[in-house]
């Protein structure tokens, strides 16, 4: 046997985790706008299971506020609430397969009859080749998407000749609709007239090359409970009064879902993978800011990355500001950081931007 192939042999072998998750993010709707008695959380808890079955995961807890219900998976986190549900799976989950079944479920029993809005993201994965079908590429994925919603907007964020870069597609008002078996049949799609949307922004902090002294909260032979690391990381101290539903796992590994009363439909979620070959953190929020620099700088501070990548969407009605000082800079600068990439993209009721940062010196 030659070296190179025992070498190929031994890297296939060794433990990997694709820390790196999938968002997907769905506003529903109906087309005659009569939403007052439809909310997604009337679909029942076993038929959400169902929908975890196939997508690959389960559920470990959940918490609740009048407006969301908040999911810590195996595999990352889940919120739903009145009209909107959040999916966040990492590892080789399948969040794209389980959108048929989904749709059905809203029709059957939360009363909505459109998809309103659809966003799908996620970072570039650091073990692409582990993946399964239909997430082994972006070109995959958004050709399954196309199939379901006609018209929808495959994008890429950063430079597609470098190691990172961030992937979207969106489905927004004013453009076809998902039908059931339509593609298929080459039957008409429904269009949906223009839908109110409230204010909303979501904030996401995607971290690698993590501090091991800041991992080392993450293991559990060094932390044996998780409120024991929530505390002993800083976690807790990131936004004040979350209401913290947080999980470690063994060995290592930790997920936590917090909501905010004071906030309707206030969440933060942060799933962390702190073995140091692959280590990898998520952050994301809703929780309106006057600033989010202060917040995004507790957060890098909290973790260590040697790199991170900054997305955040903001709707146009809203005026949420990342916090920038300086009128020549597009995002928040600091002091350890340089700005490697910018981009900034208005979508269709959104504005999106997005950065790559490297730590100083790159």
């Amino acid at each position: 046997m030659s070296q190179t192939l025992a070498n190929m042999i031994a890297d296939n072998n060794t433990h990997f985790f694709e820390g790196v998750e999938k968002l997907m993010e769905v506003w529903f709707t109906r087309k005659d706008g009569i939403t007052l008695n439809c909310d997604l959380r009337k679909i029942p808890r076993s038929q959400i299971e169902t929908v975890m079955q196939v997508v690959k995961c389960e559920i470990i807890s959940t918490t609740s506020t009048d407006e969301l219900d908040a999911y810590v998976l195996s595999e990352s986190s889940m919120f739903i609430s009145s009209r909107r549900f959040i999916l966040k799976t990492c590892g080789t989950t399948t969040p794209l397969c389980c959108l048929p079944l989904l749709i059905s479920l809203v029709q059957e029993y939360a009363g909505y009859d459109s998809v309103q809005d659809l966003y799908f993201s996620r970072k570039n994965f650091k073990r692409p080749e582990l993946q399964v079908s239909p997430h082994r590429t972006f070109e995959e994925e958004a050709s399954i998407l196309d199939q379901f919603f006609p018209g929808g907007r495959a994008y890429c964020m950063g430079s597609v000749n470098r190691a990172d870069c961030w992937y979207l597609y969106t489905v927004s008002p004013g453009r076809q609709r998902y039908r059931p078996n339509a593609a298929r049949h080459n039957l008409p799609h429904n269009r949906v007239g223009k839908t109110h949307r409230e204010p909303d922004e979501t904030l996401e902090v995607l971290m690698m090359d993590l501090d091991p002294e800041k991992m080392k909260w993450f293991y559990k032979d060094v932390c044996a409970t998780a409120a024991e690391a929530t505390k002993k990381s800083g976690i807790d101290r990131l936004i004040p009064d979350m209401i913290i539903d947080d999980y470690q796992f063994d060995p290592c590994g930790y997920s936590m879902n917090g909501l905010m009363r004071s906030v309707p439909g206030g969440y933060m979620t942060i799933h962390i993978t702190p073995e140091p070959e692959f280590s990898y953190v998520s952050f994301e929020t809703n929780v309106p800011q006057k600033s989010y620099k202060d917040l995004i700088a507790r957060v890098v501070s909290t973790f260590g990355p040697k790199q991170f990548v900054l997305t955040f969407f903001t709707s146009v009605e809203n005026d949420a500001s990342l916090g920038i000082d300086d009128d020549n800079c597009s995002v928040p600068q600091y002091s350890d950081y340089d700005v490697d990439d910018i981009q900034i993209c208005r979508l269709q009721g959104y504005d999106l931007t997005y950065a790559l940062y490297n730590r100083f010196p790159s």
